[in-house]
């Protein structure tokens, strides 16, 4: 690990401990005591269990989207860049660095950079379609709840979920006319480079006009007798994320409170919508302070922070961790071949 990535690591983990921190002590007052003492480590430890369920429903996905254009790649292979990318997810704003470990990995099971790069794109644009439609059911389900929740987080919540639209608009449209789309995106590449005047520009512009190519063959396998893969790769995506979503319940039980299913996965669904926005490293501080109002309409306020530290400990901290471990074995067989 370079000294960068190092850096970014330390950011992150700083920003999220500041907010949570903060979140502890304007919720802390003598009943927190209690709820600290009654925590209950085997939920706590069936929370954990839950995040290897996550990487192992992930894991299935893109071997079965793999599957369905030709390529067999091993299952153990799957799980480990699965938790690789979880650590450049934590460092790079809205965990959006994943994506390039994912190819880079799906490359080396000998899969050609346009199938690698077609099957984690799909792989987005299932999950966006998938919180696209979620987030607009628990608008409908909890509309007066958040509109009362202040300007700033309904501006949010709306404008990541025109992100997210637009994200899966573009791609849509690049799968439908191809010729079209790589147009567009070459002309403004370079009117990038006329702005930019840098060397390394003209080197993207020559990889995207090649990949650009790459990815629609890919594309256009999937929307042909890669169809299966979508199908299965969808029913994957909606386990993976009712999976993730689960995990706040779990650790709701394990402080002694009721599990608040129904509620707690509407408030899930609206943060990872949310934290989707490219602002900080693994948008660590953004999900915090999203999740603490929408939490706390149904958590009391002294089991708040505890709840906030729980969760974002499971689902954060111990994914730079994981990710280490899996990261290191990738570069043991880097070194090695």
């Amino acid at each position: 690990m370079d000294k960068k990535q190092k850096k970014w690591i330390y950011l992150s983990l700083a920003f999220s401990m500041v907010i949570l921190v903060f979140i502890l002590a304007t919720t802390f007052n003598e009943d927190t005591i209690l709820y600290l003492s009654q925590i209950n480590i085997l939920f706590l430890f069936i929370a954990i269990g839950l995040r290897f369920v996550s990487f192992s429903l992930w894991a299935a996905r893109i071997k079965v989207m793999a599957a369905s254009l030709g390529y067999h790649v091993k299952y153990s292979h799957c799980y480990n860049m699965v938790v690789a990318n979880l650590l450049i997810g934590a460092i790079t704003p809205g965990q959006a660095g994943g994506e390039p470990v994912r190819i880079h990995e799906l490359y080396k099971a000998a899969m050609p950079l346009g199938d690698a790069t077609a099957v984690v794109i799909m792989e987005r644009v299932l999950d966006a379609v998938i919180l696209v439609g979620l987030t607009i059911l628990s608008l409908f389900v909890m509309g007066k709840i958040i509109w009362n929740m202040g300007e700033g987080l309904v501006f949010v919540i709306f404008f990541s979920l025109a992100i997210l639209i637009f994200f899966v608009a573009i791609l849509l449209f690049a799968a439908k006319k191809p010729v079209s789309a790589k147009e567009k995106i070459m002309r403004l590449l370079h009117w990038i480079e006329g702005k930019m005047k840098t060397p390394g520009i003209h080197r993207i512009i020559a990889s995207t006009d090649v990949e650009f190519d790459n990815f629609c063959s890919g594309i256009t396998a999937f929307t042909g007798h890669g169809k299966r893969g979508i199908i299965q790769g969808s029913v994957f995506s909606i386990l993976f994320w009712f999976s993730e979503f689960i995990v706040a319940s779990v650790i709701l039980m394990g402080i002694g409170l009721p599990p608040s299913i129904y509620e707690s996965i509407l408030s899930q669904i609206i943060i990872a919508l949310v934290s989707m926005i490219p602002l900080t490293p693994g948008a660590s501080g953004i999900a915090e302070l999203s999740a603490t109002p929408l939490y706390a309409l149904f958590v009391p306020t002294a089991a708040l922070g505890v709840f906030i530290i729980l969760w974002r400990l499971i689902m954060f901290y111990l994914n730079i961790l994981f990710g280490v471990i899996s990261t290191v074995l990738i570069f043991k067989r880097e070194i090695s071949t």
